[in-house]
């Protein structure tokens, strides 16, 4: 086989390569965390240290008027399936115990 008999042949490959990348292409951010660990959260009673042995490490950090938030977030997206998302933000007060905390999602929640 010449050179010339192999480019369709090459191209061909490389288009199929092409296509089984888009057809299963996704894309995730943030990183994911226990969410069947939600209902363990107690306001007014969990503590920072309680928290990150359920959940590990928050993906992000911040202040909410004042008080200490941490964000536990990861999102799935595909080019060709549905979007899975999950956050939770927990605020902590003076004394690193939960006072408030927020979980939403993609999936149906029992």
């Amino acid at each position: 086989m010449n050179s010339i008999q192999r480019r369709p042949l090459l191209s061909a490959i490389i288009l199929l390569f092409a296509i089984s990348v888009l057809l299963s292409a996704c894309f995730t951010v943030g990183k994911s965390f226990p969410d069947y660990a939600v209902p363990d959260i107690r306001v007014g009673k969990t503590t920072e240290n309680e928290i990150r042995t359920l959940f590990g490490s928050p993906w992000r950090t911040g202040m909410d008027d004042g008080d200490q938030t941490w964000t536990y977030s990861h999102y799935r997206y595909s080019l060709f399936g549905e979007a899975k998302t999950e956050d939770l933000v927990i605020r902590f007060d003076k004394d690193g115990v939960v006072s408030s905390y927020t979980f939403n999602t993609t999936d149906p929640v029992p």
